[in-house]
């Protein structure tokens, strides 16, 4: 990965947690400067970002420490994936709800356009961009 590329993805993980930037700039972002997917481990606290030659740069992602929900819940994971839709929370609170709805963390596939969340057993909601991303 290139510098710019190395610092664009750390500037994404600032701009998340400072609300400087929402998931359509950070997307947007990424896309200009070729990451293709990146995978967000709630677990490990980092996001890892990939370019399509499988370059790859892992950057910490400190968010609060939260217990993991046991049971995934789809209906509670699209309930806060809907409130960061409409403006309604910040992303740390984002990881909050998701993780006590059993979310250990999400893939973004940039070019499908689609985020896959999934849960400690395998379960997943995959959710596609709105229009507007």
């Amino acid at each position: 990965m290139t510098v710019e590329q190395i610092l664009t993805a750390q500037e994404c993980v600032r701009g998340s947690l400072t609300d400087e930037l929402v998931f359509p700039q950070i997307v947007e972002k990424l896309a200009a400067l070729g990451i293709e997917r990146y995978h967000a481990d709630y677990s490990r606290k980092e996001n890892t970002y990939y370019l399509s030659c499988g370059d790859s740069v892992v950057v910490s992602v400190p968010h609060d420490d939260i217990e993991t929900g046991v049971e995934f819940s789809k209906e509670r994971v699209e309930d806060a994936i809907r409130q960061s839709q409409r403006g309604e929370h910040a992303y740390c609170e984002f990881v909050r709800k998701t993780m006590r709805a059993g979310c250990v963390g999400y893939f973004v596939q940039i070019a499908g356009r689609r985020a896959i969340y999934f849960g400690r057993n395998g379960e997943t909601h995959v959710e596609m961009f709105p229009s507007q991303v």
